[in-house]
């Protein structure tokens, strides 16, 4: 079984560590304005892989956070993936150049899936992680949300899985986004169905961890990552109780 991990995260806007309530830029909570000493106080508590997004470059390609990204991963000695407003192979060098373990790719990944498929043959597909944001219907069809969840894709999740997967595919960033930053649990059958399809997929579980036992929950389901962005923010548990409680159990 591969061996999983949590996964800290944080997003960016402007050098302040925020949340966003549901992808709305209008409801924003400000944490603290310095993402390095919240990074260090994860990996001291163990953490192995960070993730960090730019929330400004995501909303503005223009003004991408990039110097003050490679500072953070300068100054914090543990892996960082970092996504927000990839579209084009020169913020993947930059990201890369700037010392990322892994570049996240969300909409991109789905309305120019043969430009980013040359970049996983160009730098090697564990240089990637896509992220993917469902909605799941009535119907139980699981299409992709791109461009911050203002529209539906028309595609499917599975169609762009196996897409994906002639080229390598390794890291798949799975969020249902019904769930995201609500601390109301993940879908779990979602991640267990997922899992057991695409097996030669790590896939991170993203959205709605608010406790211990939203982490207890999703043992046993296959994911190698659990994103804990916002409850780590809130006290609700610190890392370290986190990986414990991933481990034992």
């Amino acid at each position: 079984m591969k061996k999983s991990i949590i996964i800290p995260a944080l997003d960016l806007i402007e050098g302040q560590v925020v949340r966003l309530h549901q992808g709305d830029y209008a409801k924003q909570t400000t944490y603290c304005d310095n993402p390095i000493a919240q990074f260090a106080r994860y990996v001291e508590q163990g953490a192995k892989q960070l993730h960090l997004v730019d929330l400004t470059g995501a909303k503005d390609p223009a003004k991408q956070q990039t110097a003050l990204i490679a500072q953070i991963i300068e100054n914090t000695h543990c892996p960082i993936q970092v996504g927000g407003g990839i579209r084009s192979e020169q913020d993947v060098a930059d990201l890369l150049n700037a010392g990322a373990n892994r570049v996240v790719v969300g909409s991109t990944a789905v309305k120019d899936s043969a430009m980013v498929k040359g970049w996983f043959e160009k730098y090697g597909a564990e240089k990637f992680v896509l992220a993917l944001d469902v909605n799941i219907d009535a119907s139980g069809q699981k299409i992709i949300a791109i461009s911050g969840w203002q529209q539906a894709s028309g595609v499917s999740l599975e169609t762009l899985l196996e897409d994906f997967q002639a080229v390598g595919l390794q890291h798949v960033l799975c969020t249902d986004i019904s769930r995201d930053g609500t601390l109301a649990g993940s879908n779990v059958e979602l991640y267990r169905e997922i899992c057991a399809k695409y097996p030669n997929v790590n896939f991170q579980s993203s959205g709605g961890i608010g406790s211990l036992a939203d982490i207890e929950a999703l043992k046993g389901t296959g994911v190698a990552g659990v994103i804990v962005g916002r409850a780590l923010l809130e006290g609700k548990f610190n890392v370290a109780e986190a990986i414990e409680c991933w481990q034992n159990g």
